[in-house]
């Protein structure tokens, strides 16, 4: 198999929520690949230290204000950054926000919040990048959900509501966007550990609960989402479009394994499905 299916060299990728958590660690599997940056946060400041080390790679990279709930700011961002590298060839849309809260207590500004960001935000980020990718009939666009694109949890309904849409969206674009080159996929991580929900793991009893449902038996490691990024921003998944790629140790499966295994042993009878 060519090196060639996952080499990024020459590509620019934006990345969107870079200054902290997950958004640092796609960036960089994306650097070690061989991509140059557009690094992205409400607080151009708070990228610096980051940009450094992504340059300290032999990466060019260029850090970017971008606030994804103001339509101005997106095209700013992506007018700089198609100025700066004079081309546009990946778009990972990671920025986004939560707010925990049982679903009698969450409020309309809540609701406007998460919404707002993870799901109006991502798709004008994704309208604005786009515009400039077909004209050149190329383009990897891979939007970050989760695993609550395809589950449900409890105190998680606007967020569970902005993932799913994500999914859904991310199958409109590539729709729409496929005959002009540019793929859409969703990268939707399980359970890991970020600034967001750290307070969450400071629960042994939590952690232990959710590892029992996890059939790897542990939650994600930021690691475990490199290969991921970078294939579905590379020619590796030229020919896969509109796809949701769960990173989320099986937990999406279902499975509860105490049930499981206290079952009794059954065996098929023809004509039945379980």
């Amino acid at each position: 198999m060519s090196d060639g299916l996952f080499d990024l060299s020459a590509r620019v990728a934006i990345v969107t929520g870079t200054s902290r958590g997950l958004g640092q660690y796609l960036a960089r599997a994306l650097a070690k690949a061989g991509a140059d940056l557009v690094l992205t946060s409400r607080e151009r400041a708070r990228l610096l230290p980051f940009e450094a080390e992504m340059r300290g790679l032999g990466r060019r990279t260029i850090s970017l204000e971008l606030d994804v709930r103001n339509l101005d700011s997106i095209e700013r961002m992506a007018a700089a950054a198609e100025k700066e590298f004079g081309h546009l060839d990946i778009l990972v849309n990671n920025a986004g926000c939560n707010v925990r809260k049982p679903a009698l207590d969450v409020s309309w500004e809540d609701w406007n919040l998460i919404l707002d960001t993870n799901l109006r935000g991502s798709f004008f980020v994704a309208q604005a990048v786009a515009r400039r990718m077909i004209p050149r009939r190329y383009g990897r666009i891979v939007n970050i959900g989760s695993v609550t694109s395809v589950s449900g949890y409890a105190g998680l309904a606007p967020y569970g509501a902005s993932r799913g849409g994500i999914r859904q969206l991310t199958m409109s674009l590539a729709d729409d966007w496929g005959k002009h080159g540019v793929t859409v996929n969703c990268l939707a991580p399980g359970w890991f550990r970020t600034e967001q929900n750290k307070v969450l793991y400071e629960n042994k009893e939590w952690v232990d609960y959710l590892c029992d449902r996890i059939p790897l038996k542990r939650p994600g490691e930021p690691q475990d989402l490199d290969a991921a990024v970078v294939f579905l921003a590379a020619e590796s998944s030229r020919y896969i479009t509109g796809q949701t790629l769960l990173v989320d140790g099986g937990i999406s499966t279902g499975a509860t394994r105490a049930l499981v295994e206290s079952r009794p042993a059954m065996r098929d009878r023809p004509g039945e499905s379980h």
